[in-house]
Protein backbone atom coordinates (compact mmCIF):
# COMPACT_ATOMS: atom_id res chain seq x y z
CA UNK A 1 0.00 0.00 0.00
CA UNK A 2 1.58 3.48 -1.02
CA UNK A 3 1.76 6.01 2.13
CA UNK A 4 -1.23 7.47 3.51
CA UNK A 5 -2.14 10.86 2.19
CA UNK A 6 -5.29 12.79 2.01
CA UNK A 7 -6.60 16.19 0.44
CA UNK A 8 -9.98 17.62 0.31
CA UNK A 9 -13.34 15.20 -0.22
CA UNK A 10 -13.65 13.33 -2.95
CA UNK A 11 -17.42 12.89 -4.92
CA UNK A 12 -17.40 9.79 -7.36
CA UNK A 13 -21.00 10.15 -9.17
CA UNK A 14 -21.94 7.12 -10.71
CA UNK A 15 -22.23 3.77 -8.73
CA UNK A 16 -20.88 1.41 -10.88
CA UNK A 17 -18.32 -0.79 -12.35
CA UNK A 18 -15.90 2.06 -12.56
CA UNK A 19 -17.21 3.92 -9.74
CA UNK A 20 -16.76 1.09 -7.09
CA UNK A 21 -13.13 0.81 -8.81
CA UNK A 22 -12.03 4.11 -8.46
CA UNK A 23 -13.24 4.46 -5.02
CA UNK A 24 -11.39 0.92 -4.00
CA UNK A 25 -8.29 2.11 -6.06
CA UNK A 26 -8.27 5.30 -3.78
CA UNK A 27 -8.23 3.54 -0.12
CA UNK A 28 -5.47 0.98 -1.53
CA UNK A 29 -2.84 3.76 -2.32
CA UNK A 30 -3.76 5.24 0.87
CA UNK A 31 -6.16 8.24 0.33
CA UNK A 32 -7.83 8.94 3.40
CA UNK A 33 -10.07 12.05 2.65
CA UNK A 34 -13.47 11.50 2.54
CA UNK A 35 -15.14 9.35 0.04
CA UNK A 36 -18.74 9.67 -1.19
CA UNK A 37 -19.88 6.77 -4.04
CA UNK A 38 -23.69 7.58 -5.45
CA UNK A 39 -25.56 5.86 -7.43
CA UNK A 40 -29.40 6.59 -8.70
CA UNK A 41 -29.91 2.94 -9.30
CA UNK A 42 -31.99 1.94 -5.88
CA UNK A 43 -29.81 -1.38 -6.23
CA UNK A 44 -26.08 -1.91 -4.75
CA UNK A 45 -23.29 -1.59 -7.25
CA UNK A 46 -23.69 -4.73 -9.41
CA UNK A 47 -21.74 -5.86 -12.69
CA UNK A 48 -23.83 -5.30 -15.98
CA UNK A 49 -22.43 -8.31 -18.40
CA UNK A 50 -24.62 -11.11 -16.36
CA UNK A 51 -27.74 -9.40 -17.05
CA UNK A 52 -28.81 -10.20 -20.46
CA UNK A 53 -27.33 -13.91 -19.84
CA UNK A 54 -27.54 -15.72 -16.51
CA UNK A 55 -29.55 -13.23 -14.99
CA UNK A 56 -32.63 -13.24 -17.13
CA UNK A 57 -31.76 -17.20 -17.81
CA UNK A 58 -32.57 -17.91 -14.11
CA UNK A 59 -29.11 -18.91 -13.54
CA UNK A 60 -27.85 -16.33 -11.52
CA UNK A 61 -29.48 -14.92 -7.78
CA UNK A 62 -29.17 -11.12 -6.85
CA UNK A 63 -25.77 -11.69 -5.05
CA UNK A 64 -24.26 -13.10 -7.36
CA UNK A 65 -23.81 -10.47 -9.17
CA UNK A 66 -24.06 -7.49 -6.55
CA UNK A 67 -20.13 -6.54 -6.92
CA UNK A 68 -19.68 -5.21 -2.89
CA UNK A 69 -20.96 -5.79 -0.07
CA UNK A 70 -22.79 -2.47 2.41
CA UNK A 71 -19.84 -4.22 5.02
CA UNK A 72 -17.09 -3.29 2.58
CA UNK A 73 -17.92 0.05 1.93
CA UNK A 74 -18.31 0.72 5.42
CA UNK A 75 -14.85 -1.03 6.86
CA UNK A 76 -12.96 1.05 4.08
CA UNK A 77 -14.69 4.25 5.06
CA UNK A 78 -16.69 4.87 1.78
CA UNK A 79 -19.80 6.66 2.05
CA UNK A 80 -22.36 4.64 -0.63
CA UNK A 81 -25.50 6.34 -1.40
CA UNK A 82 -27.91 4.54 -3.83
CA UNK A 83 -31.45 5.68 -5.49
CA UNK A 84 -30.48 9.53 -5.91
CA UNK A 85 -29.49 10.77 -8.91
CA UNK A 86 -26.95 13.93 -9.31
CA UNK A 87 -28.83 16.76 -10.77
CA UNK A 88 -26.75 19.62 -10.35
CA UNK A 89 -22.66 20.07 -9.55
CA UNK A 90 -21.11 23.29 -9.69
CA UNK A 91 -17.52 24.44 -8.74
CA UNK A 92 -16.20 27.77 -7.18
CA UNK A 93 -12.59 27.98 -7.01
CA UNK A 94 -11.66 24.49 -5.26
CA UNK A 95 -14.46 23.75 -4.07
CA UNK A 96 -17.86 22.33 -5.03
CA UNK A 97 -21.14 21.02 -4.38
CA UNK A 98 -23.57 18.52 -5.95
CA UNK A 99 -27.20 18.49 -5.38
CA UNK A 100 -29.50 15.58 -5.74
CA UNK A 101 -32.83 14.99 -5.97
CA UNK A 102 -33.08 13.74 -3.09
CA UNK A 103 -32.32 17.04 -1.57
CA UNK A 104 -28.84 16.30 -0.71
CA UNK A 105 -26.09 18.69 -0.85
CA UNK A 106 -22.78 16.51 -1.39
CA UNK A 107 -19.33 18.94 -1.08
CA UNK A 108 -16.44 18.02 -3.09
CA UNK A 109 -13.18 19.41 -3.73
CA UNK A 110 -12.23 16.43 -6.39
CA UNK A 111 -14.82 14.72 -8.67
CA UNK A 112 -14.65 11.77 -10.60
CA UNK A 113 -17.51 11.18 -13.28
CA UNK A 114 -18.43 7.72 -13.87
CA UNK A 115 -22.16 8.19 -14.78
CA UNK A 116 -21.79 5.51 -17.64
CA UNK A 117 -24.11 5.68 -20.39
CA UNK A 118 -27.93 5.06 -21.42
CA UNK A 119 -30.02 2.39 -23.39
CA UNK A 120 -30.23 4.15 -26.92
CA UNK A 121 -34.60 4.67 -27.36
CA UNK A 122 -35.59 3.61 -30.32
CA UNK A 123 -37.70 6.63 -32.16
CA UNK A 124 -40.89 4.49 -33.75
CA UNK A 125 -44.40 4.61 -33.29
CA UNK A 126 -45.29 1.77 -30.75
CA UNK A 127 -42.27 1.84 -28.58
CA UNK A 128 -45.10 2.57 -25.41
CA UNK A 129 -47.22 -0.84 -26.29
CA UNK A 130 -46.56 -2.52 -23.09
CA UNK A 131 -44.38 -5.90 -23.63
CA UNK A 132 -41.99 -3.47 -25.01
CA UNK A 133 -38.49 -3.72 -22.93
CA UNK A 134 -35.02 -2.09 -23.18
CA UNK A 135 -32.04 -3.93 -21.18
CA UNK A 136 -29.41 -1.45 -19.62
CA UNK A 137 -29.77 -1.77 -15.91
CA UNK A 138 -30.78 -4.46 -13.23
CA UNK A 139 -34.64 -2.99 -12.95
CA UNK A 140 -34.54 -4.27 -17.12
CA UNK A 141 -33.29 -7.43 -16.33
CA UNK A 142 -35.61 -7.88 -13.40
CA UNK A 143 -38.72 -7.29 -15.53
CA UNK A 144 -37.77 -9.33 -18.29
CA UNK A 145 -36.87 -12.06 -16.09
CA UNK A 146 -40.50 -12.10 -14.98
CA UNK A 147 -41.80 -11.85 -18.02
CA UNK A 148 -40.16 -14.48 -20.51
CA UNK A 149 -41.71 -17.48 -18.61
CA UNK A 150 -45.30 -15.89 -19.73
CA UNK A 151 -44.11 -15.29 -23.60
CA UNK A 152 -43.99 -17.77 -26.56
CA UNK A 153 -42.80 -14.80 -29.42
CA UNK A 154 -40.12 -12.34 -29.09
CA UNK A 155 -38.53 -10.21 -31.38
CA UNK A 156 -35.58 -8.72 -30.62
CA UNK A 157 -34.43 -5.15 -32.58
CA UNK A 158 -30.61 -4.73 -33.18
CA UNK A 159 -28.27 -7.15 -33.77
CA UNK A 160 -25.50 -6.10 -31.39
CA UNK A 161 -24.04 -7.83 -28.65
CA UNK A 162 -27.22 -7.24 -25.97
CA UNK A 163 -29.92 -8.12 -28.69
CA UNK A 164 -27.94 -11.66 -29.88
CA UNK A 165 -27.63 -12.98 -26.40
CA UNK A 166 -30.83 -11.74 -25.13
CA UNK A 167 -31.64 -13.50 -28.62
CA UNK A 168 -29.14 -17.00 -27.80
CA UNK A 169 -31.08 -16.92 -24.43
CA UNK A 170 -34.96 -16.90 -25.50
CA UNK A 171 -34.18 -19.37 -27.94
CA UNK A 172 -32.19 -21.49 -25.57
CA UNK A 173 -35.74 -21.15 -23.31
CA UNK A 174 -37.52 -22.37 -26.37
CA UNK A 175 -38.94 -18.85 -27.35
CA UNK A 176 -39.47 -18.21 -31.34
CA UNK A 177 -37.08 -15.29 -31.72
CA UNK A 178 -37.06 -12.83 -34.67
CA UNK A 179 -33.85 -10.52 -34.62
CA UNK A 180 -34.33 -7.50 -36.37
CA UNK A 181 -31.04 -5.67 -37.86
CA UNK A 182 -31.42 -2.56 -39.43
CA UNK A 183 -27.49 -2.91 -41.22
CA UNK A 184 -26.42 -5.39 -43.58
CA UNK A 185 -24.54 -7.39 -41.43
CA UNK A 186 -24.52 -8.53 -37.30
CA UNK A 187 -22.40 -6.61 -34.86
CA UNK A 188 -20.82 -4.39 -38.06
CA UNK A 189 -19.34 -1.78 -36.62
CA UNK A 190 -17.17 -4.28 -34.13
CA UNK A 191 -16.64 -7.28 -36.30
CA UNK A 192 -15.30 -8.11 -39.69
CA UNK A 193 -17.50 -10.00 -42.34
CA UNK A 194 -16.27 -13.37 -41.54
CA UNK A 195 -17.48 -12.86 -37.86
CA UNK A 196 -20.82 -11.33 -38.97
CA UNK A 197 -21.42 -14.25 -41.54
CA UNK A 198 -20.58 -17.42 -39.01
CA UNK A 199 -23.17 -15.63 -35.81
CA UNK A 200 -25.46 -15.08 -38.62
CA UNK A 201 -25.13 -18.91 -39.87
CA UNK A 202 -25.08 -20.11 -35.59
CA UNK A 203 -28.38 -18.05 -34.93
CA UNK A 204 -30.17 -19.51 -37.72
CA UNK A 205 -29.27 -23.24 -37.20
CA UNK A 206 -30.18 -22.70 -33.55
CA UNK A 207 -33.48 -21.90 -34.87
CA UNK A 208 -33.50 -17.83 -34.66
CA UNK A 209 -35.10 -15.87 -37.20
CA UNK A 210 -32.57 -12.89 -38.43
CA UNK A 211 -33.77 -10.88 -40.70
CA UNK A 212 -30.89 -8.06 -41.76
CA UNK A 213 -31.63 -4.67 -43.40
CA UNK A 214 -34.91 -4.74 -41.66
CA UNK A 215 -36.88 -1.59 -42.17
CA UNK A 216 -39.37 -1.38 -39.50
CA UNK A 217 -42.55 0.39 -40.34
CA UNK A 218 -43.96 0.48 -36.36
CA UNK A 219 -44.19 -1.26 -33.50
CA UNK A 220 -48.08 -2.76 -33.70
CA UNK A 221 -50.41 -4.04 -30.55
CA UNK A 222 -54.00 -3.85 -28.55
CA UNK A 223 -55.77 -0.85 -27.48
CA UNK A 224 -55.83 -0.53 -23.97
CA UNK A 225 -58.98 -0.79 -21.68
CA UNK A 226 -58.93 3.18 -21.65
CA UNK A 227 -59.50 5.43 -24.50
CA UNK A 228 -56.30 6.27 -26.03
CA UNK A 229 -54.11 3.89 -23.41
CA UNK A 230 -51.63 1.55 -24.80
CA UNK A 231 -52.61 -2.57 -24.48
CA UNK A 232 -49.94 -5.39 -25.04
CA UNK A 233 -47.44 -5.16 -28.10
CA UNK A 234 -48.69 -8.07 -30.81
CA UNK A 235 -46.24 -8.03 -32.88
CA UNK A 236 -43.90 -5.56 -35.15
CA UNK A 237 -44.48 -4.34 -38.53
CA UNK A 238 -41.61 -4.25 -41.37
CA UNK A 239 -41.87 -1.59 -44.32
CA UNK A 240 -43.00 -4.85 -46.67
CA UNK A 241 -46.08 -5.22 -44.65
CA UNK A 242 -45.29 -8.58 -42.74
CA UNK A 243 -46.32 -8.18 -39.36
CA UNK A 244 -43.86 -10.27 -37.12
CA UNK A 245 -46.41 -11.90 -34.16
CA UNK A 246 -44.32 -10.86 -30.78
CA UNK A 247 -45.74 -11.27 -27.42
CA UNK A 248 -42.13 -9.33 -26.28
CA UNK A 249 -40.32 -6.89 -27.60
CA UNK A 250 -36.51 -6.15 -27.03
CA UNK A 251 -34.92 -2.77 -28.16
CA UNK A 252 -31.21 -3.17 -28.11
CA UNK A 253 -29.65 -0.70 -30.37
CA UNK A 254 -27.07 0.52 -28.71
CA UNK A 255 -26.25 3.28 -25.56
CA UNK A 256 -25.42 7.22 -25.21
CA UNK A 257 -22.95 8.45 -22.64
CA UNK A 258 -24.09 10.16 -19.79
CA UNK A 259 -22.48 13.77 -20.12
CA UNK A 260 -25.39 16.35 -18.58
CA UNK A 261 -22.69 16.88 -15.27
CA UNK A 262 -19.90 17.43 -18.03
CA UNK A 263 -22.02 19.43 -20.06
CA UNK A 264 -23.01 21.85 -16.49
CA UNK A 265 -19.58 21.69 -16.09
CA UNK A 266 -18.35 23.29 -18.91
CA UNK A 267 -16.22 20.05 -20.07
CA UNK A 268 -15.39 19.08 -23.64
CA UNK A 269 -17.73 16.58 -24.49
CA UNK A 270 -17.83 14.87 -27.99
CA UNK A 271 -19.48 11.01 -27.97
CA UNK A 272 -18.67 11.16 -24.73
CA UNK A 273 -16.38 13.11 -22.07
CA UNK A 274 -13.29 13.86 -23.34
CA UNK A 275 -10.15 13.00 -21.50
CA UNK A 276 -6.35 12.70 -21.84
CA UNK A 277 -4.92 9.35 -21.27
CA UNK A 278 -4.37 10.26 -17.21
CA UNK A 279 -8.60 10.21 -17.39
CA UNK A 280 -8.21 14.06 -16.49
CA UNK A 281 -11.12 16.03 -18.30
CA UNK A 282 -10.60 19.57 -19.82
CA UNK A 283 -11.09 21.42 -16.90
CA UNK A 284 -7.90 19.72 -15.89
CA UNK A 285 -9.26 18.91 -12.31
CA UNK A 286 -12.41 16.42 -13.14
CA UNK A 287 -11.25 12.87 -14.11
CA UNK A 288 -13.95 10.80 -15.93
CA UNK A 289 -13.67 6.91 -16.72
CA UNK A 290 -15.86 4.24 -18.09
CA UNK A 291 -18.63 3.94 -20.64
CA UNK A 292 -19.12 8.01 -20.37
CA UNK A 293 -15.45 8.26 -21.08
CA UNK A 294 -13.83 9.01 -24.66
CA UNK A 295 -10.03 8.96 -25.00
CA UNK A 296 -6.92 8.20 -26.55
CA UNK A 297 -5.77 4.92 -27.00
CA UNK A 298 -2.23 3.37 -27.56
CA UNK A 299 -3.86 0.67 -29.30
CA UNK A 300 -6.21 1.78 -31.41
CA UNK A 301 -3.51 1.63 -34.41
CA UNK A 302 -6.24 1.69 -36.97
CA UNK A 303 -7.98 5.25 -36.12
CA UNK A 304 -6.44 8.23 -35.35
CA UNK A 305 -8.10 10.50 -32.40
CA UNK A 306 -9.95 9.22 -29.87
CA UNK A 307 -11.73 6.09 -28.77
CA UNK A 308 -15.05 5.17 -26.46
CA UNK A 309 -14.78 1.64 -25.12
CA UNK A 310 -18.35 -0.08 -23.67
CA UNK A 311 -16.14 -2.69 -21.60
CA UNK A 312 -15.70 -4.28 -17.90
CA UNK A 313 -11.95 -4.22 -18.69
CA UNK A 314 -11.14 -0.75 -20.37
CA UNK A 315 -13.89 0.67 -16.98
CA UNK A 316 -11.56 -1.14 -13.95
CA UNK A 317 -8.17 -0.11 -15.95
CA UNK A 318 -9.49 3.52 -16.40
CA UNK A 319 -10.72 3.95 -13.06
CA UNK A 320 -7.05 2.84 -11.89
CA UNK A 321 -5.69 5.62 -13.63
CA UNK A 322 -8.29 8.56 -12.61
CA UNK A 323 -7.54 7.11 -9.15
CA UNK A 324 -3.98 7.56 -9.05
CA UNK A 325 -4.79 11.37 -11.03
CA UNK A 326 -7.24 12.29 -8.32
CA UNK A 327 -3.90 11.88 -5.88
CA UNK A 328 -1.66 13.93 -7.81
CA UNK A 329 0.67 11.00 -8.97
CA UNK A 330 1.69 10.33 -12.60
CA UNK A 331 -0.47 7.62 -14.51
CA UNK A 332 -1.19 6.70 -18.15
CA UNK A 333 -3.93 4.30 -19.65
CA UNK A 334 -1.94 1.62 -21.03
CA UNK A 335 -4.00 -1.38 -20.99
CA UNK A 336 -5.32 -3.61 -24.33
CA UNK A 337 -9.01 -3.26 -24.97
CA UNK A 338 -10.53 -6.70 -24.51
CA UNK A 339 -14.00 -7.82 -24.62
CA UNK A 340 -16.57 -10.61 -24.69
CA UNK A 341 -19.99 -12.00 -25.57
CA UNK A 342 -21.40 -15.56 -24.53
CA UNK A 343 -23.75 -16.00 -27.21
CA UNK A 344 -25.32 -19.63 -26.44
CA UNK A 345 -22.59 -21.96 -26.45
CA UNK A 346 -20.69 -19.38 -28.67
CA UNK A 347 -17.57 -17.50 -26.45
CA UNK A 348 -16.25 -15.18 -28.20
CA UNK A 349 -13.40 -13.02 -27.17
CA UNK A 350 -12.01 -10.01 -28.47
CA UNK A 351 -8.44 -8.58 -28.07
CA UNK A 352 -7.23 -5.22 -29.37
CA UNK A 353 -9.38 -2.89 -31.86
CA UNK A 354 -9.69 -4.01 -35.32
CA UNK A 355 -10.80 -0.75 -36.46
CA UNK A 356 -8.97 0.42 -39.52
CA UNK A 357 -7.62 -3.12 -40.57
CA UNK A 358 -6.83 -3.90 -44.20
CA UNK A 359 -6.47 -7.77 -43.98
CA UNK A 360 -7.66 -10.52 -42.21
CA UNK A 361 -6.62 -14.29 -41.72
CA UNK A 362 -9.29 -16.96 -40.25
CA UNK A 363 -7.37 -19.39 -38.15
CA UNK A 364 -9.61 -22.89 -37.31
CA UNK A 365 -12.62 -24.52 -38.08
CA UNK A 366 -15.41 -22.19 -38.79
CA UNK A 367 -18.32 -25.06 -39.38
CA UNK A 368 -17.18 -26.32 -35.85
CA UNK A 369 -17.29 -23.54 -34.34
CA UNK A 370 -13.58 -23.37 -33.14
CA UNK A 371 -11.96 -20.34 -35.10
CA UNK A 372 -10.16 -17.12 -34.64
CA UNK A 373 -10.12 -14.38 -37.18
CA UNK A 374 -6.62 -11.81 -36.42
CA UNK A 375 -6.76 -8.40 -38.15
CA UNK A 376 -3.53 -6.86 -39.50
CA UNK A 377 -3.12 -3.12 -40.46
CA UNK A 378 0.15 -2.43 -42.91
CA UNK A 379 1.36 -6.11 -42.12
CA UNK A 380 1.45 -5.85 -38.38
CA UNK A 381 -1.40 -7.57 -35.62
CA UNK A 382 -3.30 -5.15 -34.16
CA UNK A 383 -6.98 -7.60 -33.20
CA UNK A 384 -8.59 -10.71 -32.98
CA UNK A 385 -12.11 -12.34 -32.75
CA UNK A 386 -11.58 -15.73 -30.79
CA UNK A 387 -14.30 -18.02 -31.23
CA UNK A 388 -14.38 -20.79 -28.18
CA UNK A 389 -10.65 -20.32 -28.61
CA UNK A 390 -9.24 -18.93 -25.29
CA UNK A 391 -5.55 -20.06 -25.89
CA UNK A 392 -5.45 -17.90 -28.85
CA UNK A 393 -6.82 -14.98 -26.84
CA UNK A 394 -4.67 -15.03 -24.79
CA UNK A 395 -1.91 -15.40 -27.15
CA UNK A 396 -2.84 -12.50 -29.21
CA UNK A 397 -3.28 -10.19 -26.37
CA UNK A 398 -0.27 -10.47 -24.93
CA UNK A 399 1.37 -10.23 -27.57
CA UNK A 400 -0.31 -6.98 -28.73
CA UNK A 401 0.73 -5.53 -24.81
CA UNK A 402 4.13 -6.28 -25.68
CA UNK A 403 4.23 -4.73 -29.17
CA UNK A 404 4.78 -8.08 -30.99
CA UNK A 405 2.90 -9.67 -33.92
CA UNK A 406 2.06 -12.88 -35.73
CA UNK A 407 2.70 -12.96 -39.51
CA UNK A 408 -0.60 -13.46 -41.41
CA UNK A 409 1.32 -16.43 -43.34
CA UNK A 410 2.47 -18.16 -39.89
CA UNK A 411 -1.38 -17.16 -37.92
CA UNK A 412 -2.97 -19.59 -41.24
CA UNK A 413 -0.75 -22.46 -40.47
CA UNK A 414 -2.84 -24.57 -37.62
CA UNK A 415 -0.05 -27.17 -37.73
CA UNK A 416 1.87 -24.37 -35.65
CA UNK A 417 0.64 -23.45 -31.91
CA UNK A 418 0.00 -19.33 -32.30
CA UNK A 419 2.21 -18.46 -29.41
CA UNK A 420 4.79 -19.87 -31.19
CA UNK A 421 4.60 -18.09 -34.23
CA UNK A 422 5.14 -14.53 -31.89
CA UNK A 423 7.75 -12.32 -33.15
CA UNK A 424 8.95 -8.74 -32.78
CA UNK A 425 7.15 -6.13 -34.13
CA UNK A 426 8.07 -2.87 -35.79
CA UNK A 427 7.10 0.07 -33.61
CA UNK A 428 4.03 0.99 -33.20
CA UNK A 429 2.68 5.24 -33.71
CA UNK A 430 1.92 6.08 -30.21
CA UNK A 431 -1.67 7.23 -30.91
CA UNK A 432 -2.30 8.08 -27.12
CA UNK A 433 -0.33 11.40 -27.53
CA UNK A 434 -2.40 12.58 -30.78
CA UNK A 435 -4.51 15.80 -29.98
CA UNK A 436 -6.84 14.91 -32.87
CA UNK A 437 -10.42 14.03 -32.17
CA UNK A 438 -12.75 12.21 -33.79
CA UNK A 439 -16.53 12.24 -34.23
CA UNK A 440 -17.60 9.08 -33.72
CA UNK A 441 -16.06 6.27 -31.01
CA UNK A 442 -14.97 2.68 -31.56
Amino acid sequence: MSPAVTGGPILIVGACQAGVQLAATLRERGELAPITLIGDEAHRPYQRPPLSKGWIKGELEADDVILRTREWFADRDIELITGDRVVTVHRTGEAGVATTEGGRALAFERLALTTGAAARRLLLEGTDYQGVRYLRDADDAIDLRGIFPAVESIVVIGGGFIGLEVAAVARGLGKSVTVLEAAPRLVGRVVAEETSAFYLAAHRRRGTRVVLDARIACIVGEDGHVAGERGRVTGVQLESGEVIPADLVVIGIGVVPRTELADQLGLEVAAGIVVDEACRASDGRTVAAGDCAIMPNPYALGVAGLVRIESVNNALEQAKIAAATLMGEEAAYRSVPWFWSDQSDLKLQIAGLSTGYDDVVVRGDVDAEKFAVLYYRAGRLIAADCVNQPVEFLTVRSAIAKGLTIPAAAAADTSVPLKQSVVDAAPAPDVASSLARASEPV
